[in-house]
């Protein structure tokens, strides 16, 4: 779908992702408007970016934009800043479009969809894969949730920061398949710390296995680039190891509502909250090796 004409965008939470993000979006010259909860974060990327301007609260975001993008680190916030007193269904006008591009939870997502159709607006919550490195060449995926007509209007926005954008099915199920996506990452950052382990403890070159491996069934991207993180132990967060922690835990309390039970998901869970207790909650989360290895060895 062509971008629409007077299109203005609103691109709320300059974070680790949503500033690469934002800045693909400065980049094409589309009218663009941040807002961040540390100001000064928001002043830096308009010196960065002539033109873009920075809304003093997401409020002043809404009310200046035609399309809203949410970028925020958790449930918490998206709900403060969507709802809260300045917020930004403060003064979002009918036929806005409400985008929510971070991990948050199912029934907040659905709330907030139903809370933005009272408004007159239109709600996609479109969570994304890919990392820092995907956010910085606009290849990341996209599960969007929502009406088709939402979808196909967010389309062009999406194809900014992603490459690959699939429409799961109504509010809240791109949470859902986002759920999906970090428990698989999670138990496949476990599988890969504990299999380098066994091999390091062996004396094998891990560089070598991880060649090895590449070329089978064993081959992933999370074996790709958190592997060569983990033999290097380059750590520098594409995805910090709290965020892997609260995006595990939301898949587990929406388990819970579901009455079902994920044993593995569970134990990974516990082993990120480990981490976390041992001061490693910044680093990526391929750093779960370090807490692999720290019980091998105590």
């Amino acid at each position: 779908m062509e971008k629409r004409e007077n299109e203005i965008i609103g691109f709320a939470g300059l974070g680790l992702m949503g500033r690469p993000m934002a800045a693909r979006i400065a980049d094409t010259g589309t009218p663009l408007l941040v807002w961040n909860r540390s100001p000064e974060k928001a002043q830096a990327f308009c010196r960065r970016y002539p033109g873009v301007e920075s809304a003093p609260t997401p409020a002043d975001l809404a009310r200046q934009s035609t399309t809203v993008v949410v970028m925020l680190s958790d449930s918490t916030a998206v709900e403060e800043v969507v709802c809260g007193e300045d917020g930004l269904l403060a003064s979002i006008a009918p036929d806005s479009l409400l985008i929510d591009m971070g991990t948050t939870a199912v029934p907040l997502t659905q709330r907030l969809a139903a809370l933005a159709a009272v408004k007159g607006a239109e709600f996609v919550d479109a969570p994304v894969s890919g990392g820092v490195v995907g956010a910085e060449q606009g290849s990341l995926s996209i599960m969007a949730g929502g009406a088709e007509e939402a979808v196909e209007r967010a389309s062009h926005l999406f194809g900014i920061v992603g490459q690959r954008v699939v429409h799961i099915g109504g509010c809240g199920s791109g949470q859902v398949a986002k759920m999906a996506n970090q428990i698989i990452v999670g138990l496949n950052i476990g599988a890969v710390s504990e299999a380098f382990l066994l091999a390091e403890s062996a004396a094998a070159d891990l560089g070598a296995v991880r060649e090895a491996l590449a070329g089978g069934f064993a081959a992933s991207r999370v074996l790709e680039l958190h592997g060569q993180r983990m033999i290097e132990e380059d750590f520098e967060p594409g995805g910090r190891c709290r965020t892997q922690l609260k995006d595990l835990q939301q898949a587990l309390d929406f388990a819970a509502e579901l009455g079902i039970s994920l044993p593995a998901t569970e134990l990974c869970r516990d082993l990120y909250r480990s981490l976390l207790e041992a001061g490693d909650g910044d680093l990526d989360h391929s750093a779960l090796i370090r807490e692999i290895r720290r019980l091998s060895s105590g």
